[in-house]
């Protein structure tokens, strides 16, 4: 790719189907993770350009507990780790919310990674882009190659990768003002851990595109904890559980969002407006995505 040219590159959201936290850490002081994640069509959109020195801004400016250099310095990282001599001007229009368990700050440095590694020459799952990402943040590698995955060690070493699920709707659903910090909410998982499930069902359901069974199977342990330190959380996934043509919900991640397996985007859309208009909390209507058409 000639290195004058602007690229654009959508990031996606994800959601855990399952999350699995072991009680050991690793030298980095990560925990042990079985994490299966799938993107969702909530993008921030990222613009890159040469530039004098490299930069890194948002619109609107970055709210809650996201890492503001998350971005910056896999940029750093990877110009390093390739050699490569090039600034570039990255920037991010943000609309996937922070604090909510989607990957926000993940999404964008992975995606960063992915964008760069195709304008330097270099394969995106290259083992150099893979470390810096690993470097970065726990989430990050999985955006560098973002379809339905099941990942280990710190939920950053790609254990298996499956077909896309083909456009599942999804309803997420936030209550305002309750940004979860996924540092507290690991502090709180260690005060009382819960050894975790197997994904195993989950992910046989996965491969074969069993809807049904991966609404079945869908897990996650940490999201005790951050219901301990933020009880409000709770509300939308007990809601989501109720509502007419739901499969299957759970909260993602460390929280707060919480994402229900819709029979259809109707009812998805149904959900998202009675949660605007009825409790005043965040909600969108998505699908689930591969990859196509997110770069430019």
């Amino acid at each position: 790719m000639p290195r004058s040219r602007r690229q654009t590159v959508q990031a996606p959201c994800k959601v855990n189907l399952h999350l699995g936290i072991y009680s050991e850490k690793d030298a980095r002081g990560y925990h042990r993770v079985d994490s299966v994640m799938v993107p969702l069509a909530l993008y921030d959109a990222i613009s890159i350009e040469p530039a004098p020195e490299t930069s890194v801004l948002f619109g609107p400016a970055l709210d809650g507990p996201a890492r503001p250099n998350a971005t910056q310095r896999a940029v750093e990282l990877l110009s390093d780790a390739l050699g490569v001599e090039e600034r570039v001007a990255v920037r991010i229009e943000r609309h996937i919310p922070s604090g909510g368990g989607l990957g926000s700050s993940s999404a964008d440095a992975g995606s960063v990674l992915r964008a760069l590694a195709e304008r330097w020459g270099t394969d995106a799952l290259d083992q150099r882009v893979i470390e810096v990402a690993r470097r970065v943040g726990a989430d990050v590698a999985f955006f560098l190659n973002p379809v339905p995955s099941f990942l280990r060690g710190a939920g950053d070493v790609l254990e298996r990768a499956f077909p896309s699920l083909g456009g599942v709707p999804v309803a997420l659903v936030m209550p305002k003002g309750c940004a979860s910090s996924t540092r507290e909410v690991y502090e709180e998982f260690d005060r009382a851990p819960a050894a975790p499930g197997s994904p195993d069902a989950l992910c046989d359901a996965l491969a074969a595109g069993d809807l049904a069974g991966i609404a079945g199977n869908l897990y996650n342990n940490l999201a005790p904890a951050a219901l301990r330190l933020r009880p409000s959380i709770g509300e939308p996934a007990a809601w989501l559980a109720r509502q007419p043509g739901v499969a299957a919900s759970q909260v993602t991640g460390s929280g707060s969002c919480s994402f229900a397996i819709c029979e259809s985007a109707g009812v998805a859309e149904r959900i998202v407006r009675a949660a605007k208009n009825e409790h005043g909390w965040w909600a969108k209507a998505v699908f689930t995505v591969g990859l196509d058409g997110q770069f430019c």
